[in-house]
């Protein structure tokens, strides 16, 4: 089969800097820096210096000697934790930056969805912007008219097709891009992580339409935190760790193998990264017995206790804070919002450092591997958190084969869970 994309030894190098505040190490240093400050001090004669500061910098590769091959009609995932150097290599591969070594060859038209409104422009309407759009893909203008109405009816966005769409909300921004990237028929399609803004409707459209995009034998590659979603739509895996390739290969062995790094602590303990941006933040989850002693191992006949610490920035209402078991080919089996049991909290949730905790009851699931994720959100929006964590059921205990449904295909549980107090716990309060 045809090689679309063909990348070799590819790496990208940022210079950071950084200051530091203290005294020079050496007589060249003292005399560099010290003409250095006085020269600001000339600039800005009135301004306080409690030390010298001085510049320092430092090498990031985002990217590191990284090598694979793309097929034609190939769906490939690109994962990893945040920073490992994902939406750096589709920059490189939609020509937005390039690359410090290495090289990068495509064949094919390449069509970009990498961010919310990329490839738009603010003051034209969304009639003007398909057009636009159209063009910087290399579509001729009859091309773009011919798709226009399958485009619009798409993004469901024809009220509005007039306005400019600096005007729009995210969702509609992201609804006409991708409707646009889909339609225009691009050899090689990327997609990074945007399809979180929409709504869940929306997002399985999307999925579909790219699915039908790998049918026609076009390339597909796409990023996402959402293993669900990879699991679903693609073939192969790339995953990324510190900017290097830890494994390709198959979709189910690539996601068990990214799952299971960096959660190998049997203490339950899990501290998660990111997050800054979010209204509520993750901050740590763990698994326990009823004992409240932290583990990641459990017999069949006990419960589980699973205890998430988040931090919520400013008071909200109409959000729930929720998780999600899934199973080890992440399938999901079960969810529950805590504003099921305390609809209180989803009227208003104060600013503060908050303790959840739910229990997962005996005789539930089978023997067998598991994972946690942890997300909020509100009725028609969901921000789960990229970093699920796993337990493990063993085979001893007294595991009835009556539930054997859940553990094998996620039917419907018989067995409500349930919530414990103190899920209302403010520890800053």
């Amino acid at each position: 089969m045809l090689t679309v994309i063909n990348v070799e030894n590819l790496s990208k190098k940022y210079t950071i800097s950084h200051q530091q505040r203290g005294d020079s190490s050496s007589l060249r240093e003292v005399i560099t820096n010290g003409v250095a400050n006085f020269g600001k001090k000339l600039l800005s004669p009135f301004s306080l210096h409690s030390s010298p500061v001085f510049d320092s910098h430092e090498d990031f590769w985002a990217l590191k000697d990284v090598s694979f091959e793309v097929k034609q009609g190939d769906r490939i995932g690109i994962i990893g934790r945040n920073g490992a150097g994902k939406s750096t290599l589709l920059k490189i591969f939609s020509r937005i930056t390039e690359p410090t070594t290495g090289s990068v060859r495509i064949k094919g038209r390449v069509a970009s969805l990498l961010e919310v409104g990329t490839g738009f422009h603010p003051e034209l309407t969304g009639r003007e912007n398909i057009y636009l759009n159209g063009a910087i893909l290399g579509m001729r203008r009859e091309e773009s008219r011919r798709k226009f109405d399958e485009i619009v009816a798409f993004a469901e966005i024809e009220k509005f097709l007039d306005t400019p769409v600096k005007r729009y909300s995210s969702g509609m921004y992201v609804r006409l891009a991708f409707a646009v990237a889909a339609h225009l028929e691009p050899e090689i399609l990327l997609v990074d992580e945007v399809l979180a803004v929409g709504d869940l409707q929306f997002q399985n459209k999307c999925l579909g339409k790219m699915e039908d995009v790998g049918r026609e034998g076009r390339t597909v590659l796409f990023v996402s935190h959402n293993m669900a979603v990879i699991s679903r739509l693609c073939s192969r895996c790339v995953y990324l760790e510190h900017g290097a390739v830890a494994a390709i290969g198959e979709t189910s062995t690539v996601l068990e193998r990214y799952l299971t790094d960096g959660f190998s602590n049997q203490s339950g303990d899990i501290v998660f990264t990111g997050g800054e941006k979010d209204i509520v933040r993750f901050i740590s989850a763990r698994t326990a017995g009823t004992d409240g002693v932290p583990r990641t191992c459990f017999r069949s006949d006990e419960n589980i206790r699973v205890l998430i610490t988040y931090q919520v920035k400013q008071q909200l209402s109409g959000v729930s804070v929720a998780i999600n078991i899934t199973t080890g080919d992440h399938a999901s089996l079960w969810s529950m919002g805590d504003w099921e049991e305390y609809p209180e909290l989803f009227e208003k949730r104060e600013e503060g450092t908050w303790i959840g905790e739910w229990v997962v009851p005996a005789n539930i699931l089978k023997p067998g591997r598991y994972y946690i994720a942890c997300g909020s959100g509100g009725p028609s929006n969901y921000f789960h958190h990229p970093e699920p964590f796993p337990f493990e059921i063993t085979v001893e205990g007294t595991w009835r084969p009556a539930y054997r449904q859940f553990g094998v295909s996620g039917g419907p549980l018989a067995y409500k869970m349930t919530v414990e107090k103190p899920v209302r716990q403010n520890i800053d309060k």
